[in-house]
């Protein structure tokens, strides 16, 4: 058995074998830590982005509600005021079109929230590992 006094004497393979099995657990127990905290901290800017654009949604319905009716009603001064809410329909649906795909392509970015930094230094300490085996 060695002792830190006798600087001659090397660990045993049961001692160091001890001590890659204890690093090795704290290894993992780090890199499931960071992963659950990167996870956590994406899902909330997520769940937080998600319910403000609702809350702004909402309120944006009722305005937008009142600012159609007023140009609606403004074009049917210079012309049949079906023809003028029909124009106001189209004009709306052209602007949901473009808020719908810019949406679709914002939510495919974020998706899906996956632990990047904590699989590439996975990755990083299982290629460290294997170099360290074949020597």
């Amino acid at each position: 058995m060695s002792t830190p006094d006798d600087p001659h004497d090397e660990p045993s393979i049961g001692e160091l074998l001890g001590r890659l099995s204890e690093h090795t657990t704290r290894l993992v127990r780090a890199e499931i830590a960071l992963a659950k905290a990167e996870m956590k901290a994406r899902v909330a800017r997520l769940g937080a982005g998600a319910a403000l654009l609702v809350a702004a949604g909402i309120l944006a319905l009722y305005a937008l509600d009142k600012l159609l009716d007023a140009a609606a009603l403004g074009l049917a001064e210079a012309m049949p005021a079906w023809l003028g809410f029909l124009l106001t329909g189209v004009g709306l649906l052209l602007v949901v079109g473009i808020l719908a795909v810019v949406g679709v392509r914002l939510l495919k970015a974020a998706s899906p929230p996956a632990p990047t930094r904590a699989a590439a230094n996975l990755k990083d300490d299982v290629d460290a590992l294997r170099k360290g085996l074949r020597r």
